[in-house]
């Protein structure tokens, strides 16, 4: 498949980083179809692509679009919880649900009979291996990864990954296709994190581990680490945003095939997900809060 040949992209999953995809892509101009499987979930992430802390209006504040172009842009978009409709017509598929290897092989299990041969397939996973999740599928070679990053509609970088099978055409394709979304494409090798996400993660971990050491407290690390080295955010910041549930997954999963230390997950970072404090509310919806939220709970 050409690039010029891709017009309608189906995104699998109406989270954090499923509606941010979404949004990306009917604001550069594709017809997007948006799956989950609760229409609730869907509705609130119409809201938020459209009214979001991310969404369009804040391009109108900005003075970047009116709302003409915010009408127009919202009609490119259908949502949809039947997987036959959203099958029909779609020539990529992003799928953007949560860090769960056998939930994702589902997903891909279910469209690859029910989608046209030409749909290639992507994945935003954050470290699974691209050819561990391309095993469900018959179309090895129109599988591939395409890593996002947090908040999709603002973040740069996307991580393109090759499976063990996938084609120098599919490859080549989601090179172009994350261009026409305004994106620059990075090719990362396959293996269990890739790149990025092994990096965030052993850093993350490290400032849990540093807290649970009591060198210092959560709001003290994070405004350390912004006026030390320039980050927009601190690390607890970071995985209030990211998700803790996330970075619990992704830690467990990585270090099940590598067993590096580095990548173990904290004690501290498990206790947070078992209680429901899963990150900030505004992006992980169900969540009882992020890191200092527990924390004014536990140490009041």
């Amino acid at each position: 498949m050409k690039i010029e040949n891709v017009e309608v992209i189906g995104v699998v999953g109406a989270g954090t980083m499923g509606h941010g995809i979404a949004q990306t892509c009917i604001k550069t101009g594709f017809a997007v179809y948006l799956i989950d499987v609760d229409r609730d979930i869907l509705e609130k992430a119409l809201g938020l692509i459209r009214d979001g802390p991310f969404g369009l209006m804040k391009l109108v504040e900005r003075g970047k679009l009116n709302m003409n172009q915010v009408n127009e842009i919202m009609k490119r978009i259908k949502t949809t919880t039947d997987y036959d409709e959203f099958s029909k017509k779609v020539d990529v598929v992003i799928e953007a649900v949560p860090e769960n290897p056998e939930l994702k092989k589902k997903i891909f299990r279910l469209l690859d009979e029910k989608c046209p041969e030409k749909t290639v397939f992507a994945s935003n996973t954050s470290g699974i291996l691209i050819t561990e999740l391309a095993t469900t599928v018959k179309r090895k070679d129109r599988f591939v990864g395409m890593h996002w990053f947090n908040p999709a509609p603002v973040m740069p970088l996307i991580e393109v990954v090759r499976g063990s099978l996938t084609s120098d055409e599919t490859f080549n394709l989601t090179f172009e296709l994350s261009k026409k979304l305004g994106k620059t494409p990075i090719e990362a090798k396959d293996g269990p994190g890739f790149y990025t996400t092994r990096f965030i993660t052993a850093y993350l971990y490290e400032a849990i581990r540093l807290f649970e050491a009591g060198l210092a407290e959560i709001n003290d690390i994070d405004e350390m680490t912004k006026l030390a080295f320039r980050h927009p955010q601190g690390p607890f910041e970071l995985m209030d945003l990211i998700g803790l549930d996330t970075m619990l997954h992704i830690g467990e999963y990585i270090y099940s095939l590598t067993r590096e230390p580095q990548y173990k997950p904290p004690l501290t970072l498990r206790k947070l997900v078992l209680s429901g404090y899963i990150g900030d509310p505004r992006f992980k919806p169900g969540s009882r809060g992020g890191c200092r939220d527990y924390f004014k709970v536990v140490n009041p």
